[in-house]
């Protein structure tokens, strides 16, 4: 078996930083708060975009939306917004921006009534990683029950571009899911992973 049939077929060998993301970033449980978050917003930037083009452009978008400090986005005027749409290095979609804007509001929101968006986020898996057991990456869903029941909910506390598909793809990134392919050492890796 060569190196490129024993990692997820999404992640070829060919493309460096396709494959360096899946070899250390996705999948990995996150429980930071604030990064969970950045990433949700990331995935809802990705809405009808391949992730390769997030993954080019992300230090591009994180340089544009301050680090994805919440507190910063949750002040941008309608000046700032448009400054943004001006850098050809990010996404340049005005409801994607003002939905960033708007989800940090959110964010803000949730964490000063005292919810933690981690605890939030990781309740709707049982506080503990979901283990799929996929012999290729296309068997994995694309949403599940959860995914759209969380979806709902972030729709109603105010969040945009967080539908059932956005946000199960966020989830196999942020590790809430495992979905790397039963062959893949990273399945096992992030199996291990507390």
């Amino acid at each position: 078996m060569s190196e490129e049939t024993l990692y997820c077929g999404w992640a070829p060998v060919s493309d460096r930083l396709y494959r360096d993301y899946h070899d250390t970033e996705w999948g990995v449980p996150e429980r930071d708060p604030r990064a969970l978050w950045e990433k949700l917003q990331l995935d809802g930037m990705q809405a009808g975009l391949s992730w390769i083009t997030i993954l080019r452009k992300r230090e591009a978008i994180r340089e544009e939306f301050d680090q994805f400090d919440p507190e910063r986005l949750a002040r941008w005027t309608p000046k700032r917004a448009a400054k943004a749409m001006e850098n050809p290095g990010i996404i340049r979609s005005p409801k994607k921006i003002d939905a960033v804007i708007g989800n940090a509001q959110v964010y803000l929101a949730m964490r000063d009534s005292g919810e933690d968006f981690s605890e939030y986020c990781w309740d709707w898996v049982g506080g503990k990683t979901v283990h799929g057991q996929w012999e290729n990456f296309r068997q994995a869903p694309t949403f599940t029950e959860w995914s759209a029941a969380m979806s709902k909910d972030l729709k109603k506390r105010g969040f945009r571009f967080v539908g059932p598909t956005i946000v199960y793809a966020w989830a196999q990134a942020v590790g809430m899911v495992n979905d790397h392919e039963l062959s893949c050492p990273r399945h096992r890796e992030v199996r291990k992973t507390r």
